[in-house]
Protein backbone atom coordinates (compact mmCIF):
# COMPACT_ATOMS: atom_id res chain seq x y z
CA UNK A 1 0.00 0.00 0.00
CA UNK A 2 1.44 3.37 -0.67
CA UNK A 3 2.59 5.63 2.25
CA UNK A 4 0.98 8.94 2.99
CA UNK A 5 3.54 11.62 2.04
CA UNK A 6 2.71 15.45 1.76
CA UNK A 7 1.84 16.45 -1.55
CA UNK A 8 4.39 18.37 -3.93
CA UNK A 9 3.38 22.04 -5.43
CA UNK A 10 2.14 21.59 -9.14
CA UNK A 11 3.41 22.99 -12.19
CA UNK A 12 1.09 25.63 -13.67
CA UNK A 13 -1.06 24.34 -16.05
CA UNK A 14 -0.32 24.50 -20.05
CA UNK A 15 -2.73 25.71 -22.36
CA UNK A 16 -3.07 24.35 -26.15
CA UNK A 17 -2.57 27.31 -27.15
CA UNK A 18 -1.89 30.77 -26.64
CA UNK A 19 -5.72 32.30 -26.86
CA UNK A 20 -6.87 29.27 -24.21
CA UNK A 21 -3.69 30.40 -22.42
CA UNK A 22 -5.16 34.27 -22.03
CA UNK A 23 -8.55 33.09 -21.65
CA UNK A 24 -7.73 30.78 -18.82
CA UNK A 25 -5.36 33.31 -17.17
CA UNK A 26 -8.17 35.70 -17.10
CA UNK A 27 -10.42 33.16 -15.56
CA UNK A 28 -7.99 32.89 -12.61
CA UNK A 29 -7.19 35.71 -12.19
CA UNK A 30 -11.49 36.49 -11.88
CA UNK A 31 -11.91 33.57 -9.44
CA UNK A 32 -8.58 34.35 -7.33
CA UNK A 33 -8.68 37.86 -6.98
CA UNK A 34 -12.37 38.62 -6.29
CA UNK A 35 -13.57 42.14 -5.51
CA UNK A 36 -12.70 42.15 -1.37
CA UNK A 37 -15.16 45.39 -1.25
CA UNK A 38 -17.70 43.44 -1.66
CA UNK A 39 -17.25 40.45 0.50
CA UNK A 40 -18.24 41.02 4.27
CA UNK A 41 -16.51 39.49 7.63
CA UNK A 42 -19.53 38.07 7.67
CA UNK A 43 -19.80 36.12 4.77
CA UNK A 44 -18.21 33.04 6.02
CA UNK A 45 -20.36 32.38 9.25
CA UNK A 46 -23.53 33.60 7.36
CA UNK A 47 -22.94 30.74 4.72
CA UNK A 48 -21.90 28.26 7.62
CA UNK A 49 -25.34 29.22 9.69
CA UNK A 50 -26.86 28.39 6.69
CA UNK A 51 -25.10 24.88 6.29
CA UNK A 52 -25.81 24.25 9.72
CA UNK A 53 -29.52 25.23 9.52
CA UNK A 54 -30.00 22.87 6.53
CA UNK A 55 -28.16 20.12 8.44
CA UNK A 56 -30.54 20.42 11.65
CA UNK A 57 -33.31 20.00 9.37
CA UNK A 58 -32.29 16.64 8.17
CA UNK A 59 -31.99 15.13 11.63
CA UNK A 60 -35.00 17.16 13.23
CA UNK A 61 -37.55 14.31 13.30
CA UNK A 62 -35.20 11.39 14.13
CA UNK A 63 -36.65 11.75 17.97
CA UNK A 64 -39.68 12.52 16.86
CA UNK A 65 -40.20 9.19 15.15
CA UNK A 66 -41.62 6.70 17.64
CA UNK A 67 -44.11 9.09 18.35
CA UNK A 68 -45.40 9.96 15.29
CA UNK A 69 -48.06 6.97 14.84
CA UNK A 70 -49.80 7.92 18.38
CA UNK A 71 -49.59 11.97 17.00
CA UNK A 72 -50.25 11.48 13.11
CA UNK A 73 -52.19 8.27 13.52
CA UNK A 74 -49.60 6.52 10.57
CA UNK A 75 -48.69 3.33 10.64
CA UNK A 76 -44.88 3.37 11.25
CA UNK A 77 -43.66 2.68 8.01
CA UNK A 78 -45.31 5.88 6.97
CA UNK A 79 -43.55 7.41 9.77
CA UNK A 80 -40.05 6.52 8.24
CA UNK A 81 -41.03 8.07 5.28
CA UNK A 82 -40.33 11.42 7.02
CA UNK A 83 -36.27 10.58 7.13
CA UNK A 84 -36.26 8.54 3.66
CA UNK A 85 -38.22 11.41 1.51
CA UNK A 86 -35.05 13.66 2.63
CA UNK A 87 -32.64 11.76 1.23
CA UNK A 88 -34.21 11.10 -1.77
CA UNK A 89 -35.14 15.03 -2.40
CA UNK A 90 -31.52 15.72 -1.07
CA UNK A 91 -29.94 12.87 -3.41
CA UNK A 92 -31.66 14.43 -6.60
CA UNK A 93 -31.81 18.24 -6.30
CA UNK A 94 -28.11 19.06 -4.23
CA UNK A 95 -26.34 18.54 -7.80
CA UNK A 96 -29.11 19.84 -9.91
CA UNK A 97 -28.99 22.82 -7.81
CA UNK A 98 -25.46 23.05 -8.03
CA UNK A 99 -25.17 23.28 -11.81
CA UNK A 100 -28.02 25.78 -11.59
CA UNK A 101 -25.97 27.96 -9.35
CA UNK A 102 -22.87 27.62 -12.12
CA UNK A 103 -25.51 29.02 -14.88
CA UNK A 104 -27.74 31.36 -13.24
CA UNK A 105 -26.01 32.36 -10.35
CA UNK A 106 -24.95 30.64 -6.69
CA UNK A 107 -26.42 33.36 -4.72
CA UNK A 108 -29.45 33.30 -6.34
CA UNK A 109 -30.34 29.39 -6.29
CA UNK A 110 -29.09 29.64 -2.49
CA UNK A 111 -31.86 31.76 -1.88
CA UNK A 112 -34.37 29.79 -3.73
CA UNK A 113 -33.05 26.70 -1.19
CA UNK A 114 -33.26 28.44 1.67
CA UNK A 115 -36.93 29.59 0.74
CA UNK A 116 -37.73 26.25 -0.42
CA UNK A 117 -36.36 24.98 3.52
CA UNK A 118 -38.99 27.49 5.13
CA UNK A 119 -42.09 27.02 3.19
CA UNK A 120 -41.10 23.06 3.77
CA UNK A 121 -41.21 23.81 7.66
CA UNK A 122 -43.83 25.92 7.28
CA UNK A 123 -46.49 23.35 5.60
CA UNK A 124 -45.07 20.48 8.56
CA UNK A 125 -45.70 23.11 11.28
CA UNK A 126 -49.74 23.73 9.97
CA UNK A 127 -50.75 19.79 10.37
CA UNK A 128 -50.68 16.60 11.60
CA UNK A 129 -51.53 14.75 8.32
CA UNK A 130 -48.89 11.89 7.40
CA UNK A 131 -48.87 13.13 3.55
CA UNK A 132 -48.58 16.41 4.05
CA UNK A 133 -45.86 16.06 6.76
CA UNK A 134 -43.70 14.07 3.80
CA UNK A 135 -44.56 16.32 1.51
CA UNK A 136 -43.10 19.38 3.81
CA UNK A 137 -39.75 16.90 4.39
CA UNK A 138 -39.27 16.96 0.77
CA UNK A 139 -39.33 20.21 0.54
CA UNK A 140 -36.55 20.73 3.66
CA UNK A 141 -34.15 17.95 2.00
CA UNK A 142 -33.93 19.74 -0.94
CA UNK A 143 -32.65 22.35 0.77
CA UNK A 144 -29.20 20.34 1.20
CA UNK A 145 -27.72 22.25 -1.89
CA UNK A 146 -27.23 25.26 0.40
CA UNK A 147 -23.74 23.20 1.51
CA UNK A 148 -22.27 22.60 -1.50
CA UNK A 149 -23.57 26.43 -3.63
CA UNK A 150 -21.80 27.71 -0.07
CA UNK A 151 -18.61 26.24 -0.81
CA UNK A 152 -18.85 27.30 -4.76
CA UNK A 153 -19.83 30.41 -3.43
CA UNK A 154 -16.51 30.75 -1.05
CA UNK A 155 -14.67 29.65 -3.81
CA UNK A 156 -15.14 32.36 -5.93
CA UNK A 157 -15.10 35.18 -3.58
CA UNK A 158 -12.66 34.91 -1.04
CA UNK A 159 -8.84 35.30 -1.69
CA UNK A 160 -6.77 32.23 -2.00
CA UNK A 161 -5.50 32.29 1.62
CA UNK A 162 -9.15 31.92 3.06
CA UNK A 163 -10.66 29.89 1.18
CA UNK A 164 -9.22 26.08 2.43
CA UNK A 165 -10.24 27.57 6.11
CA UNK A 166 -13.90 28.82 4.99
CA UNK A 167 -14.46 25.81 2.79
CA UNK A 168 -13.30 23.33 6.21
CA UNK A 169 -15.87 25.17 8.18
CA UNK A 170 -19.05 25.27 5.46
CA UNK A 171 -18.36 21.29 4.71
CA UNK A 172 -17.94 20.49 8.32
CA UNK A 173 -21.66 22.02 9.05
CA UNK A 174 -23.21 19.07 7.59
CA UNK A 175 -21.92 16.93 10.26
CA UNK A 176 -21.73 20.18 12.99
CA UNK A 177 -25.71 20.26 12.46
CA UNK A 178 -26.50 16.82 12.70
CA UNK A 179 -24.54 16.18 16.13
CA UNK A 180 -26.54 19.52 17.41
CA UNK A 181 -29.87 19.39 16.40
CA UNK A 182 -30.51 15.65 17.32
CA UNK A 183 -30.43 16.70 21.41
CA UNK A 184 -32.17 20.36 20.40
CA UNK A 185 -34.87 18.99 18.50
CA UNK A 186 -34.85 15.98 21.65
CA UNK A 187 -35.33 18.57 23.95
CA UNK A 188 -38.40 20.30 22.26
CA UNK A 189 -40.02 16.92 21.50
CA UNK A 190 -40.15 16.33 25.50
CA UNK A 191 -41.19 19.64 26.53
CA UNK A 192 -43.15 21.60 23.85
CA UNK A 193 -45.67 21.07 21.49
CA UNK A 194 -43.83 19.03 18.60
CA UNK A 195 -44.88 21.44 16.13
CA UNK A 196 -42.59 23.75 17.63
CA UNK A 197 -39.55 22.53 15.80
CA UNK A 198 -41.16 22.94 12.45
CA UNK A 199 -42.32 26.82 13.35
CA UNK A 200 -38.31 27.28 14.79
CA UNK A 201 -36.74 25.77 11.80
CA UNK A 202 -39.17 28.27 9.15
CA UNK A 203 -37.96 31.04 11.51
CA UNK A 204 -34.35 30.03 11.03
CA UNK A 205 -34.80 29.64 7.27
CA UNK A 206 -36.27 33.46 6.75
CA UNK A 207 -33.48 34.74 8.89
CA UNK A 208 -30.86 32.57 6.77
CA UNK A 209 -32.37 34.93 3.81
CA UNK A 210 -32.01 37.91 5.13
CA UNK A 211 -28.65 37.30 6.25
CA UNK A 212 -27.58 36.25 2.73
CA UNK A 213 -29.38 39.27 1.25
CA UNK A 214 -27.54 41.24 3.51
CA UNK A 215 -23.86 39.88 3.49
CA UNK A 216 -23.32 37.33 0.79
CA UNK A 217 -22.54 39.02 -2.67
CA UNK A 218 -23.53 37.30 -5.52
CA UNK A 219 -20.46 34.85 -7.64
CA UNK A 220 -19.76 36.85 -10.98
CA UNK A 221 -18.99 33.65 -12.74
CA UNK A 222 -21.35 32.17 -14.99
CA UNK A 223 -21.12 28.60 -17.18
CA UNK A 224 -22.89 29.62 -20.32
CA UNK A 225 -25.38 27.11 -21.84
CA UNK A 226 -28.60 25.19 -22.10
CA UNK A 227 -29.95 23.75 -18.61
CA UNK A 228 -30.15 20.04 -19.26
CA UNK A 229 -33.48 19.38 -18.78
CA UNK A 230 -33.54 15.45 -20.21
CA UNK A 231 -30.45 14.83 -18.44
CA UNK A 232 -31.65 16.05 -14.79
CA UNK A 233 -34.90 13.78 -15.35
CA UNK A 234 -32.59 10.77 -16.30
CA UNK A 235 -30.60 11.48 -12.61
CA UNK A 236 -34.04 12.22 -10.54
CA UNK A 237 -35.25 8.52 -11.77
CA UNK A 238 -32.08 6.74 -11.32
CA UNK A 239 -31.19 8.03 -7.90
CA UNK A 240 -34.54 7.96 -6.80
CA UNK A 241 -35.05 4.01 -7.87
CA UNK A 242 -31.84 3.12 -6.79
CA UNK A 243 -32.46 4.82 -3.08
CA UNK A 244 -35.62 3.18 -3.10
CA UNK A 245 -34.79 0.07 -3.57
CA UNK A 246 -31.81 0.90 -0.89
CA UNK A 247 -33.73 2.38 1.92
CA UNK A 248 -36.96 -0.07 1.43
CA UNK A 249 -35.15 -3.13 0.38
CA UNK A 250 -35.37 -4.20 4.35
CA UNK A 251 -39.23 -3.93 4.52
CA UNK A 252 -40.35 -5.36 1.23
CA UNK A 253 -37.20 -7.99 1.01
CA UNK A 254 -33.93 -8.15 -0.77
CA UNK A 255 -35.58 -10.35 -3.32
CA UNK A 256 -38.76 -9.32 -3.86
CA UNK A 257 -40.22 -8.08 -7.19
CA UNK A 258 -40.30 -4.35 -6.40
CA UNK A 259 -37.19 -4.12 -4.73
CA UNK A 260 -35.31 -5.97 -8.04
CA UNK A 261 -37.19 -4.14 -10.47
CA UNK A 262 -36.64 -0.59 -8.64
CA UNK A 263 -32.78 -1.62 -9.23
CA UNK A 264 -32.84 -3.06 -12.42
CA UNK A 265 -34.89 -0.20 -13.81
CA UNK A 266 -32.59 2.43 -12.82
CA UNK A 267 -29.51 0.55 -13.72
CA UNK A 268 -31.29 0.59 -17.11
CA UNK A 269 -31.98 4.64 -17.07
CA UNK A 270 -28.81 5.20 -15.46
CA UNK A 271 -26.75 3.46 -18.34
CA UNK A 272 -29.00 5.53 -20.73
CA UNK A 273 -28.24 8.59 -19.48
CA UNK A 274 -24.63 8.00 -19.21
CA UNK A 275 -24.96 7.93 -22.88
CA UNK A 276 -27.31 10.54 -23.20
CA UNK A 277 -24.78 13.12 -21.14
CA UNK A 278 -21.61 11.96 -23.04
CA UNK A 279 -23.23 13.12 -26.25
CA UNK A 280 -24.47 16.32 -25.19
CA UNK A 281 -23.30 19.92 -25.49
CA UNK A 282 -24.07 21.11 -22.39
CA UNK A 283 -24.37 18.17 -19.70
CA UNK A 284 -26.15 18.00 -16.22
CA UNK A 285 -23.11 16.24 -15.19
CA UNK A 286 -19.90 16.56 -17.03
CA UNK A 287 -19.12 12.76 -17.32
CA UNK A 288 -15.62 13.36 -18.46
CA UNK A 289 -14.58 15.29 -15.73
CA UNK A 290 -16.05 12.98 -12.85
CA UNK A 291 -14.72 10.02 -14.71
CA UNK A 292 -10.77 11.56 -13.94
CA UNK A 293 -9.28 9.66 -11.11
CA UNK A 294 -8.66 12.89 -9.06
CA UNK A 295 -12.75 13.16 -9.12
CA UNK A 296 -13.78 9.63 -9.34
CA UNK A 297 -12.00 8.03 -6.54
CA UNK A 298 -12.81 11.54 -4.67
CA UNK A 299 -16.52 10.69 -4.52
CA UNK A 300 -16.31 6.66 -3.94
CA UNK A 301 -14.27 8.22 -1.10
CA UNK A 302 -16.85 10.61 0.03
CA UNK A 303 -19.26 7.65 -0.25
CA UNK A 304 -17.82 5.37 1.79
CA UNK A 305 -16.91 8.54 4.71
CA UNK A 306 -20.61 9.57 4.15
CA UNK A 307 -21.58 5.50 5.40
CA UNK A 308 -18.66 5.86 8.19
CA UNK A 309 -19.96 9.03 9.21
CA UNK A 310 -24.06 7.83 9.52
CA UNK A 311 -23.49 5.07 11.58
CA UNK A 312 -22.34 6.93 14.22
CA UNK A 313 -25.30 8.88 14.48
CA UNK A 314 -27.79 6.02 13.61
CA UNK A 315 -26.51 3.67 16.54
CA UNK A 316 -25.74 6.20 19.38
CA UNK A 317 -29.21 7.55 20.63
CA UNK A 318 -30.46 4.06 19.91
CA UNK A 319 -27.99 2.55 22.11
CA UNK A 320 -28.08 3.95 24.79
CA UNK A 321 -31.72 4.13 24.89
CA UNK A 322 -32.46 0.21 25.18
CA UNK A 323 -33.36 -0.70 28.27
CA UNK A 324 -30.79 -2.06 31.33
CA UNK A 325 -32.73 -5.34 31.03
CA UNK A 326 -30.85 -5.94 27.35
CA UNK A 327 -28.05 -6.36 29.25
CA UNK A 328 -26.15 -4.05 27.89
CA UNK A 329 -28.40 -0.68 27.42
CA UNK A 330 -28.11 2.27 29.78
CA UNK A 331 -32.12 3.04 29.94
CA UNK A 332 -31.31 6.54 28.88
CA UNK A 333 -33.93 9.72 28.05
CA UNK A 334 -34.51 10.84 24.74
CA UNK A 335 -32.62 13.60 25.79
CA UNK A 336 -29.64 11.90 27.23
CA UNK A 337 -29.33 10.10 24.73
CA UNK A 338 -29.41 13.28 21.94
CA UNK A 339 -26.85 14.79 24.09
CA UNK A 340 -24.05 12.15 23.90
CA UNK A 341 -23.51 13.39 20.05
CA UNK A 342 -23.17 17.07 21.10
CA UNK A 343 -19.42 16.71 22.31
CA UNK A 344 -18.77 15.49 18.76
CA UNK A 345 -20.50 18.15 17.54
CA UNK A 346 -18.31 20.66 19.48
CA UNK A 347 -15.68 19.07 18.44
CA UNK A 348 -16.02 19.18 14.64
CA UNK A 349 -16.91 22.93 15.22
CA UNK A 350 -12.85 23.20 16.64
CA UNK A 351 -11.62 20.94 14.01
CA UNK A 352 -12.17 22.82 11.07
CA UNK A 353 -9.70 24.78 11.29
CA UNK A 354 -7.03 22.50 12.35
CA UNK A 355 -8.08 20.58 8.85
CA UNK A 356 -7.64 23.09 7.18
CA UNK A 357 -4.16 23.88 7.88
CA UNK A 358 -3.32 19.95 7.57
CA UNK A 359 -4.60 20.36 3.83
CA UNK A 360 -2.24 23.92 3.46
CA UNK A 361 0.65 22.10 4.74
CA UNK A 362 0.23 18.82 3.65
CA UNK A 363 -2.66 18.33 0.73
CA UNK A 364 -5.86 17.58 1.39
CA UNK A 365 -5.36 13.43 -0.10
CA UNK A 366 -3.01 13.48 3.73
CA UNK A 367 -5.63 15.24 5.36
CA UNK A 368 -8.69 12.73 4.40
CA UNK A 369 -6.48 9.78 4.63
CA UNK A 370 -5.68 10.83 8.12
CA UNK A 371 -9.42 11.10 8.70
CA UNK A 372 -10.55 7.84 7.56
CA UNK A 373 -7.83 6.23 10.14
CA UNK A 374 -9.24 8.64 12.93
CA UNK A 375 -12.41 7.42 12.55
CA UNK A 376 -11.86 3.27 11.65
CA UNK A 377 -9.81 4.03 15.20
CA UNK A 378 -13.00 5.75 16.41
CA UNK A 379 -14.96 3.16 15.87
CA UNK A 380 -12.24 0.70 17.48
CA UNK A 381 -12.92 2.54 20.74
CA UNK A 382 -16.52 1.96 20.11
CA UNK A 383 -16.18 -1.39 19.83
CA UNK A 384 -14.27 -2.14 23.11
CA UNK A 385 -16.31 0.34 25.23
CA UNK A 386 -19.81 -0.39 24.64
CA UNK A 387 -21.13 -0.12 28.55
CA UNK A 388 -20.38 2.62 30.13
CA UNK A 389 -21.93 6.54 29.05
CA UNK A 390 -18.74 8.23 28.98
CA UNK A 391 -16.40 5.50 26.33
CA UNK A 392 -19.50 5.83 24.19
CA UNK A 393 -19.37 9.80 24.47
CA UNK A 394 -15.95 8.89 23.96
CA UNK A 395 -15.86 6.93 21.05
CA UNK A 396 -18.72 8.88 19.08
CA UNK A 397 -16.48 12.31 19.40
CA UNK A 398 -13.24 10.28 17.97
CA UNK A 399 -15.33 9.61 15.29
CA UNK A 400 -17.18 12.90 14.53
CA UNK A 401 -13.90 14.80 14.73
CA UNK A 402 -12.32 12.48 12.17
CA UNK A 403 -15.30 13.16 10.12
CA UNK A 404 -14.90 17.36 10.67
CA UNK A 405 -11.19 16.49 8.95
CA UNK A 406 -12.94 14.32 5.86
CA UNK A 407 -15.81 16.63 5.44
CA UNK A 408 -12.93 19.71 5.27
CA UNK A 409 -11.01 17.77 2.59
CA UNK A 410 -13.31 16.36 0.18
CA UNK A 411 -14.28 19.94 -1.18
CA UNK A 412 -10.94 20.70 -1.47
CA UNK A 413 -9.77 17.25 -3.47
CA UNK A 414 -12.75 18.21 -5.85
CA UNK A 415 -12.54 21.90 -6.20
CA UNK A 416 -8.42 21.41 -7.71
CA UNK A 417 -9.52 18.53 -9.85
CA UNK A 418 -12.64 20.62 -11.57
CA UNK A 419 -12.97 24.10 -13.50
CA UNK A 420 -14.05 26.88 -11.53
CA UNK A 421 -17.34 26.82 -13.90
CA UNK A 422 -18.27 23.62 -12.78
CA UNK A 423 -17.34 24.07 -8.77
CA UNK A 424 -21.02 23.92 -7.93
CA UNK A 425 -22.19 20.71 -10.03
CA UNK A 426 -18.92 18.92 -8.80
CA UNK A 427 -19.32 19.53 -5.02
CA UNK A 428 -23.26 18.82 -5.29
CA UNK A 429 -21.96 15.68 -6.90
CA UNK A 430 -19.44 15.19 -3.93
CA UNK A 431 -22.35 15.66 -1.17
CA UNK A 432 -24.73 13.35 -3.14
CA UNK A 433 -22.26 10.76 -2.87
CA UNK A 434 -21.90 11.56 1.03
CA UNK A 435 -25.87 11.34 1.05
CA UNK A 436 -25.94 7.61 -0.96
CA UNK A 437 -23.44 6.70 1.05
CA UNK A 438 -26.00 7.98 4.33
CA UNK A 439 -28.71 5.99 2.28
CA UNK A 440 -26.96 2.73 2.21
CA UNK A 441 -25.72 3.51 5.81
CA UNK A 442 -29.30 3.48 7.08
CA UNK A 443 -30.26 0.61 5.29
CA UNK A 444 -27.25 -1.87 6.79
CA UNK A 445 -28.23 -0.55 10.23
CA UNK A 446 -31.82 -1.53 9.85
CA UNK A 447 -31.27 -4.71 8.26
CA UNK A 448 -28.75 -5.80 10.96
CA UNK A 449 -30.57 -4.23 13.77
CA UNK A 450 -33.90 -6.21 12.76
CA UNK A 451 -32.38 -9.56 12.23
CA UNK A 452 -29.48 -9.87 14.77
CA UNK A 453 -32.14 -10.06 17.81
CA UNK A 454 -33.52 -11.55 21.22
CA UNK A 455 -36.22 -11.96 23.21
CA UNK A 456 -35.70 -9.94 26.95
CA UNK A 457 -38.77 -8.72 28.87
CA UNK A 458 -41.55 -10.28 26.12
CA UNK A 459 -40.04 -7.71 23.33
CA UNK A 460 -37.59 -8.23 20.57
CA UNK A 461 -34.38 -6.38 21.20
CA UNK A 462 -31.08 -6.31 19.23
CA UNK A 463 -28.09 -7.97 20.89
CA UNK A 464 -25.10 -5.85 21.69
CA UNK A 465 -23.28 -8.16 19.08
CA UNK A 466 -25.28 -6.31 17.02
CA UNK A 467 -24.50 -2.89 17.48
CA UNK A 468 -20.28 -4.37 17.42
CA UNK A 469 -21.16 -5.68 14.20
CA UNK A 470 -22.15 -2.41 13.03
CA UNK A 471 -18.80 -0.93 14.74
CA UNK A 472 -16.97 -3.01 12.60
CA UNK A 473 -18.96 -2.70 9.24
CA UNK A 474 -18.26 0.94 9.78
CA UNK A 475 -15.01 0.62 10.25
CA UNK A 476 -14.68 -1.39 7.39
CA UNK A 477 -15.73 1.70 5.63
CA UNK A 478 -13.00 3.82 6.97
CA UNK A 479 -10.67 1.74 6.07
CA UNK A 480 -12.09 1.63 2.60
CA UNK A 481 -12.14 4.84 2.44
CA UNK A 482 -8.05 5.42 3.50
CA UNK A 483 -7.16 2.69 0.67
CA UNK A 484 -9.08 4.90 -1.94
CA UNK A 485 -7.66 7.54 -0.44
CA UNK A 486 -4.07 6.53 -0.95
CA UNK A 487 -4.62 5.85 -4.63
CA UNK A 488 -5.73 9.50 -5.52
CA UNK A 489 -3.16 11.46 -7.58
CA UNK A 490 -1.19 13.33 -5.23
CA UNK A 491 -1.60 17.26 -7.14
CA UNK A 492 -3.18 18.54 -10.07
CA UNK A 493 -1.70 21.13 -12.06
CA UNK A 494 -3.40 24.10 -12.00
CA UNK A 495 -2.30 25.77 -8.63
CA UNK A 496 -1.26 24.67 -5.41
CA UNK A 497 -3.45 22.32 -3.36
CA UNK A 498 -3.79 24.93 -0.39
CA UNK A 499 -5.00 27.77 -2.78
CA UNK A 500 -7.56 25.61 -4.77
CA UNK A 501 -7.02 27.61 -7.57
CA UNK A 502 -8.75 27.43 -11.01
CA UNK A 503 -7.76 24.47 -13.69
CA UNK A 504 -7.74 24.48 -17.10
CA UNK A 505 -9.86 21.05 -16.88
CA UNK A 506 -12.41 22.86 -19.31
CA UNK A 507 -12.09 25.11 -22.25
CA UNK A 508 -12.37 28.63 -20.69
CA UNK A 509 -14.50 29.86 -23.00
CA UNK A 510 -17.04 28.13 -20.97
CA UNK A 511 -16.76 30.56 -17.95
CA UNK A 512 -18.35 34.19 -19.14
CA UNK A 513 -18.44 37.25 -16.88
CA UNK A 514 -21.66 38.82 -15.96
Amino acid sequence: MPAVQPEPEPEPALASDPASASASASASASASAPDLRSVSRLTVPVLAFCGAVVAVMQTLVVPLLPHVPDLTGATPGAAGWLVTITLLTGAVFTPVLGRAGDMYGKRRVLLASLGVLSAGSVLCALTSAIGVLIAGRALQGAALAVIPLGISIIRDELPAERILPSIALMSSTLGIGAAIGLPVAAVVVENFDWHTMFWASAALGVLDVVLVLCFVPESPLRTPGRFDVIGTLGLAVTLVGALLAITQGADWGWASARTLGLLGGSLLVGLLWGRYELRTASPMVDLRVSARPAVLLTNVAGLLIGFAFYANSLVTAQMVQEPTSTGYGLGASIVVSGMCLLPGGLAMVALSPVSARISAAYGPRTALALAAAVMALGYVVRFFTSHSLGLIVAGATVVASGTAIAYSALPALVMRAVPVSETGAANGLNTLMRSVGQACCSAVVAAVLAHVTFTVGGRSAPTLHAYLLIFLIAAGAALAALVVTLFLPSARPGGPAGNVAVTTAAPAARETMT
